[in-house]
């Protein structure tokens, strides 16, 4: 089944990587067979620089990325949209921090900077395959301010209980104002509340490609993803995906671990795969 669509985009984490969180060989097979003909578009929570080694393993790196789940959106080296946090709210996202203390992450573009070389650093340095700049939070702020610059993702990450604690007094002091997004329980992921996934492909659609959301297959497993996929013409789930992503999707593959991306569009485009499907 094809109903004319022109485009696929994918989350990345839990819906695309393997258990050993890379890309097998068949999904990059089949991204790369399928991007011969149509643009497949990396769509993440990810900084720039951790999406672009996965569009070279896939032969992808003439199409766009959507980084940081929506805030930026990049055509190789140039910025097609840009939208960080403001310097004044991530200030006072580290000002509520500072009782609390877990580990704050600070990104802008393709800088990663860590308040320490700690445990959630390494971890989040070896899923991404980006080493960080250890540097504190204040100082990033002091130099950002010569360039007022804010964050496009700020990365929340400790142990449960804190996080849940930052996570309850940021919802009530800055919630109408930042979209908080736990990705995991040791993990808030801080980003603009005007952005959002859906949001980067209808500007994609917009100023780079002539047709519609209808035309567009979107690949996702976790709360973030939910919006993309009910806004697309074909939104699909990977087994592994949250109960509420299954919900509404229209199509369930396997899972992540299972190439349930590439399965899905081995059959979805067969005419680009012969009997491969």
């Amino acid at each position: 089944m094809n109903k004319n669509f022109q485009l696929i985009c994918s989350d990345v984490d839990g819906t695309l990587l393997n258990k050993e969180r890379q890309l097998s060989a068949i999904t990059k097979s089949t991204i790369a067979k399928f991007g011969a003909h149509l643009p497949f578009v990396f769509i993440s929570s990810r900084m720039p620089k951790a999406i672009a080694h996965l569009q070279a393993s896939t032969q992808t790196l003439h199409f766009p990325i959507v980084a940081y789940n929506g805030g930026l959106i990049k055509n190789r080296d140039e910025v097609l949209f840009s939208n960080p946090i403001s310097l004044q709210l991530t200030e006072q996202v580290i000002q509520l921090n500072s009782d609390i203390g877990v580990h704050l992450s600070l990104y802008n573009e393709d800088e990663w900077f860590v308040p320490e070389d700690d445990f959630w650093a390494n971890r989040e340095a070896n899923n991404t395959q980006v080493t960080p700049e250890v540097l504190t939070n204040e100082a990033v702020l002091k130099d950002w301010r010569n360039y007022n610059k804010g964050a496009h993702k700020i990365m929340c990450m400790g142990e449960e209980n804190k996080v849940e604690a930052l996570y309850q007094l940021l919802k009530t002091s800055l919630g109408d104002q930042l979209h908080l997004y736990r990705s995991k329980p040791t993990y808030i992921e801080i980003a603009p509340k005007e952005i959002s996934k859906l949001t980067a492909i209808k500007h994609l659609l917009t100023h780079l490609y002539n047709f519609s959301e209808n035309q567009v297959v979107a690949y996702g497993d976790n709360y973030n993803d939910i919006e993309l996929l009910e806004g697309v013409g074909w939104g699909v789930a990977v087994e592994n995906a949250k109960p509420e992503v299954k919900q509404i999707a229209n199509e369930i593959t396997r899972t992540s671990h299972d190439d349930g991306v590439a399965l899905s569009i081995q059959e979805l485009f067969k005419e680009f795969f012969g009997n491969q499907a």
